[in-house]
């Protein structure tokens, strides 16, 4: 119903919240000195709760109507490296905002409903969830996370690098929204024989005037390598400590790739290629975690067990 970015405008005037979502994304970068857009969960976690209790409000207003009789329960995504107080925090803030109870459930899980994978079966079942801020990789069986771990590290990191090699090779600075146009755009997780181009523009770091240069596929690709290089050792841990029995059954139907950096071109061939087994990109990976906290909340009694709290 809704698929919006968490970021928030905030007028420093009058500590008003100016827009959410699409609307505030696209003041990223280009904000007047008395309005601030920023994000308020950052790395998988809260970083300012006062403004993610709005975002959440402004939600469930846009879903629910400001009007309504009834509060709405609500299922929040967690990193699964998440703390005791930062999962208080997720909760806090979200029953502040307006829900009547609030659930919360491990990234991994959910990703792995959004994805059609049977959850509950007494098989082990890998997936690897790389969303803006974490990448969460974990051995699903009977309905539990057998083994997991959890990196800091997704979208925004390969955002971050992109900006940095192109501020270092060519003193040119680019904003966040360049950045994630060149990794869609560009961005590939292993060289190309046949290299795209693109017409980067930003202010040359020397002169402080505007500046086009063109960089191509495989610079991207550098540029990325070591953020990939450390999603890539992540799997390689969950892997390592996967029980034989679950390791047959991953190594027979493979490991399932969700979250937006899933659509990075040739990621599954990356993984396949570091790890031996084969990876697949989950269909729509981006909208999968959304789908699994759906399917969740509307048979919460067949996912109790995966539930990770509630208030």
């Amino acid at each position: 119903m809704v698929n919006e970015p968490s970021v928030v405008a905030i007028s420093l005037s009058d500590n008003t919240v100016l827009a959410v979502g699409n609307a505030a994304k696209e003041m990223l970068g280009r904000t007047p000195d008395t309005i601030v857009a920023h994000r308020p969960l950052k790395d998988g976690v809260i970083a300012d709760y006062r403004v993610t209790e709005t975002m959440i409000r402004y939600f469930i207003n846009k879903v629910s109507g400001r009007i309504r009789l009834f509060k709405p329960d609500v299922m929040v995504s967690v990193s699964a490296g998440i703390t005791s107080t930062e999962r208080r925090a997720v909760i806090e803030a979200t029953v502040n905002a307006g829900a009547k109870a609030a659930y919360v459930v491990k990234e991994p899980i959910l990703a792995a409903i959004g994805a059609g994978v049977s959850i509950n079966s007494a098989l082990g079942h890998m997936i690897v969830d790389i969303g803006g801020g974490t990448t969460e990789v974990a051995i699903i069986s009977l309905g539990g996370i057998v083994c997991v771990n959890s990196l800091r590290a997704g979208g925004d990191k390969i955002d971050a690098a992109i900006s940095a090699y192109i501020k270092d090779k060519y003193n040119l600075a680019i904003g966040e929204h360049t950045a994630e146009e060149i990794k869609k755009t560009l961005g590939s997780a292993l060289p190309q024989k046949d290299e795209d181009e693109y017409n980067v523009c930003g202010r040359d770091l020397l002169t402080g005037l505007p500046r086009n240069v063109t960089i191509t596929t495989n610079e991207v690709t550098a540029a990325i390598t070591d953020v990939l290089r450390s999603i890539v050792q992540t799997v390689k841990a969950v892997l390592r400590e996967t029980p034989p029995e679950l390791s047959a059954d991953v190594m027979d139907k493979g490991m399932v790739l969700s979250g937006g950096v899933a659509l990075l071109k040739n990621l599954d061939a990356l993984l396949t290629e570091a790890t031996g087994v084969p990876a697949y990109v989950a269909e729509d990976p981006l909208l999968c975690v959304a789908k699994g906290t759906g399917v969740a909340l509307e048979n919460l009694e067949v996912y109790k067990r995966s539930i990770m709290s509630k208030k």
